[in-house]
């Protein structure tokens, strides 16, 4: 195949695919293959005609269509590569005479990622911003810490909140023990308000080998209707009391949980690491600062499809993230009580305005120039590969060759983030 780029107006780029005889008819070849067995001809047991009797009979361009259709499922893609296209839309194609013995010519438009002319992303002025931490901020983090490092220990008392229980239950409204209302050697924190509204307080004072009726009214708005606003009463039977242990917060401690030898030495580690993580916070929120001025400051007609796109895109996201806590996003939308359309409608906004970001980051990007080298790419790779705890040659593995453009075009975007931030005014 030999691609030709032809011409570029507005959105709309036309080029041409050029197949030659051999190509075309080798995909006739592969299209009568696949469809022989569709085809009964007298004289001949079903899918055992030859290609040439099953021509002469339906006509000899009776596998073009499919021909044409594998030889493009082959060679678009490729050609997009080739040309450094960003398709936004479906192909329309024409075509050159279609013949048997014959190559053909296909001359493809298709709408195009636009390229925007962007103005004023150079000395944008925005505000200095400085993330402080605190002793509290530090001392906060040393607690985390040591609550990571707690043991639970069993205890001869009653309940008191913040102890986990182990119990079981029966739930009942009325005379009726209710479907998912009961469980064996179940872990409750009490005070974590994980059960519903009224439950956890009432085993605050239970001892283990006691049992407890809990009388609790599930809230009106509850996700199964027919216990929603209905009172219920828990038989609870306490099997176990265990309380939260902290380390001691000494040099031991710091031994146990870090490389440090003293407390102090882990403290002024911790400090170091959240100025870090302060300092970077702050760059970021500055970066998006100058980045949200020139959105701004910048008119972007926005083509429609890339809007609907970007709204399938948030609503595919949304529903993955909603199946990780077991459910899903049509579940979502009727709890909600909202429709796929009024969804649309309310993320439009902000679809347009993620769609117009990415049109001005892709015009910096070409209006100065920006190349990826191997070695950033090298190194992409392996920040990826330190988050997904793989090697980089596996994540390489994973994104194919073939797509390594895209990791590419986000290095580029990454460098028009900073070169707006580079050459911005900070007050």
């Amino acid at each position: 195949m030999k691609t030709t780029f032809i011409s570029r107006e507005k959105n709309d780029v036309k080029f041409s695919m050029e197949f030659t005889a051999e190509e075309f008819d080798n995909a006739q070849i592969k299209a009568y293959q696949a469809a022989k067995n569709q085809f009964e001809i007298p004289g001949f047991r079903k899918g055992k005609a030859p290609r040439s009797i099953i021509e002469k009979h339906y006509g000899e361009g009776i596998f073009f269509e499919d021909a044409i259709d594998e030889l493009f499922k082959e060679n678009y893609v490729k050609a997009l590569a080739e040309l450094d296209l960003e398709v936004i839309d479906s192909p329309a194609a024409e075509f050159t005479q279609l013949k048997k013995g014959e190559g053909f010519t296909a001359t493809i438009t298709v709408a195009c990622f636009p390229i925007v002319e962007v103005k004023d992303y150079k000395g944008v002025e925005i505000e200095k911003v400085v993330n402080e931490v605190k002793d509290e901020d530090v001392e906060n983090e040393i607690k985390s810490m040591q609550k990571r490092n707690a043991r639970m220990v069993i205890v001869e008392r009653p309940a008191q909140d913040g102890d986990t229980v182990l119990f079981d239950y029966a739930g009942f409204v009325g005379e009726e023990q209710f479907e998912g209302g009961t469980a064996q050697k179940q872990e409750l924190v009490l005070g974590s308000g994980m059960f519903i509204p009224g439950f956890e307080e009432q085993l605050i004072g239970v001892s283990a080998g006691e049992k407890k009726d809990v009388v609790v009214t599930f809230p009106e708005e509850y996700h199964a209707p027919e216990l929603a606003g209905k009172e219920a009463v828990f038989h609870c039977e306490v099997h176990e009391v265990k309380e939260e242990q902290l380390p001691e917060l000494d040099d031991e401690f710091a031994k146990d949980v870090s490389e440090f030898d003293t407390l102090e030495e882990l403290k002024t580690s911790t400090r170091e690491r959240l100025e870090s993580y302060a300092k970077a916070g702050a760059e970021s929120q500055m970066k998006d600062a100058a980045l949200g001025k020139v959105v701004e400051a910048n008119e972007v007609e926005v083509p429609r499809i890339m809007v609907e796109d970007e709204i399938d895109r948030m609503m595919q996201e949304l529903d993955q993230q909603l199946r990780y806590q077991g459910m899903n996003l049509d579940m979502y939308l009727g709890y909600m009580q909202k429709d796929a359309a009024g969804f649309r409608e309310e993320v439009r906004e902000d679809a347009e305005k993620s769609v117009k970001t990415r049109l001005i980051l892709n015009g910096i990007v070409e209006a100065e120039k920006f190349e990826v080298s191997a070695e950033e790419v090298e190194e992409e790779l392996k920040v990826m590969a330190i988050q997904y705890q793989m090697t980089a040659d596996k994540v390489r593995e994973l994104i194919g060759e073939d797509n390594l453009k895209y990791l590419e075009k986000d290095i580029k975007t990454k460098k028009a983030v900073d070169f707006i931030y580079d050459n911005a005014v900070i007050k």
